[in-house]
This record gives C-alpha cells, structure tokens and sequence, in this order.
C-alpha cells in the first residue's frame, strides 16, 4: 500500500524508523541476568580482566580505578603494541570458546534434528513469501495477489503462532510433545498446501491454502521450545542465535533463486508450487525422527563455574555512561 501510493523507497524508510526505537534500546537498556549465568566470579580460565567486577572498576580509558599513582603512571607509558597484542590475545581466547560452545552445541542430537526439520520449513516459507504472489497471479488471475498471500500470511501467521503454543501448553510441554506436534502439524499442513494449488478455481485455493499456513505456522512455540529446552542454560544464546542464522543461510536465501530456476526450465507454476511445497515432507521426517530421540530437559539445570563466552558481551550496555551507582545494584 505504501509503495502504490508513494514509492518503495519510503516503504524502506517507513521500516527503518519503525525499528530505529529497537535498535537504540538494545544499545542502553541493563542487561538482564540469565538463567545460568554466573555474574560475581573470576575464573582463571578468562583471567581477571574479563572478571565483571574488575571490569565495573576500570574507567572508560582502561586503567582501573583506585590503583596507585605510579602504576597509572607506568600503564600510561605502556607502548600502544602491548595494547594491541593484549587485544589480540582476548580476541583468540572469544573465537577459542566460540568453538567449544559451538562443538558443544552440535553434539546435541535432539537439536540439531529439531533445526535441521526447521531449515526445511524455511526453505518452503521463504520462497512462499518471495514467489507466492508471482504463482498465484499467474495460476489464479489474482488482480491483487500480493495483498491476498499477505493478508493470509499475517492473519494465519499470528493465530497459528498463538495456537501453536496453546495446544503446547495443554497436552504438556515437553520435547518428545513438541516433536509430535511439530510433525503432526507439519504433515497436515503440507497435505493442505499441497492441496491447494491443485485446484484450479481461486475459491478452492483461498481456504485450503489458509488451513494449511495456519497449520504450518503453529511449528513457531515447539521449534524455539526444543531450542532452548534442549540445551544447556547457559548454550541457550546460541542456540538461538545459530538456529536463526541456519535457517536463513540454508533456507530462505538459496530457496528464493532455487525455486527461480526451476520455475525458468519448466516453466509451470503450478509445478514449481507442488514441488516447493512437497519439501515440507523434508521437515516433518525430522521432526518425527525426534519423537524417537532419547532427549532430557536441561531448562533448569544448574549453572556450571565459570563464566561462559556468551556472557562477556551482555555485563554492560554499549553506551553505559560509567555512572558506578547503576552498577552496584547488581
């Protein structure tokens, strides 16, 4: 609507302003503490210049505070190498632990199968929401089809979310649950979508392919529950942060140019629509493999000692203004 009565490029605009409030929040809001994270101790793994406390006691030019005058002196005339290797050391020692979280990670079976199932459904949404309009235009004459698939999209996209998480809730939330649901859900989705661009009339079309996205977006609750149920808490971070990367590098952004290809050697759109969507069956074989998976709930385990990687980048919002008395309330 706002590219028909402006222009697209105040569409863009409009959503860059939309979400700058966001964007300057995540700069200065206080952190919160996670489950699983632990706050007050020095490990001799980061040494003491990643401990929060000591670095709540160092100024905004690195020399800590309190120290005395001759040791300031002699931090000052420290040559601007020492800093630089120093820098490079703390930077070894992030991508070091960035490794062993990420091997870690990956030898969580029930999660990487839940992402691997999650990675085929994006791969089916994201072409849906690239070339859907241009299908249904073509197979159905819609006169306004990127408004119809939209409209679709939002109103399914939103009950079948909250639905999704309701029946979780009710039937017991738990990871073997979150499976069934998520194949259950999945398998009558694709049965309906599947369906509906095998009718040739668009009142055919509309609900089948409504039932369908409402079925198929109530996956969002048990995906990111197995996500972060399936880890360890203080993993939980990254878990989140690799599920989502992974399901846009191997799903939505090769499938758009995957499903273009196709559709320039066939040539039929209706075709290419049937094929897209029978790899959904992709995500509901992994997602049924899960039920069977020997899988344990680690919401509420214990922390363990030391302070994870994922923690040294969340002790302090980026523009702190330094004030100490914000910080002792921690």
């Amino acid at each position: 609507q706002v590219g028909g009565h402006l222009h697209w490029r105040a569409a863009f605009w409009g959503e860059s302003i939309l979400m700058l409030p966001f964007v300057i929040l995540g700069f200065v809001i206080k952190p919160l503490e996670l489950k699983g994270f632990t706050h007050n101790k020095k490990t001799k793994e980061y040494g003491p210049m990643l401990s929060p406390e000591l670095q709540d006691e160092t100024s905004n030019n690195g020399i800590k505070q309190g120290v005395p005058a001759i040791v300031e002196g002699l931090a000052e005339k420290l040559p601007e190498k020492s800093s630089l290797s120093s820098f490079g050391k703390k930077v070894m020692i992030e991508i070091h632990h960035f490794g062993k979280d990420m091997k870690e990670l990956l030898q969580e079976r029930v999660y990487v199968v839940n992402v691997a199932g999650y990675i085929f459904y994006n791969f089916v949404i994201g072409a849906y929401s690239y070339w859907g309009p241009k299908a249904g235009q073509d197979i159905y004459h819609m006169a306004s089809a990127d408004l119809m698939f939209g409209g679709i999209t939002i109103v399914c996209g939103i009950f079948g979310t909250l639905a999704g998480g309701f029946i979780l809730d009710k039937i017991d939330s738990t990871i073997s649950n979150a499976f069934k649901l998520l194949s259950g859900a999945t398998f009558l989705g694709a049965i309906f979508c599947f369906g509906a661009f095998c009718f040739k009339s668009l009142y055919g079309f509309i609900p089948f392919f409504s039932v369908g996205e409402l079925l198929v977006f109530a996956t969002q609750a048990p995906v990111n529950y197995i996500c972060l149920h399936s880890v360890k808490p203080s993993l939980r971070p990254l878990s989140m942060a690799m599920s989502t990367v992974s399901i846009h590098i191997l799903g939505d952004v090769p499938s758009s140019p995957i499903v273009g290809f196709i559709q320039d050697k066939i040539h039929n759109w209706r075709t290419t629509a049937l094929l897209l969507t029978s790899i959904l069956i992709g995500a509901f074989v992994c997602w049924f493999c899960g039920i069977f998976l020997h899988s344990v709930d680690r919401f509420n385990e214990e922390s363990e000692h030391g302070v994870p990687a994922t923690e040294r980048s969340n002790l302090r919002p980026l523009l702190d203004d330094g004030n100490d008395e914000a910080r002792t309330s921690q």
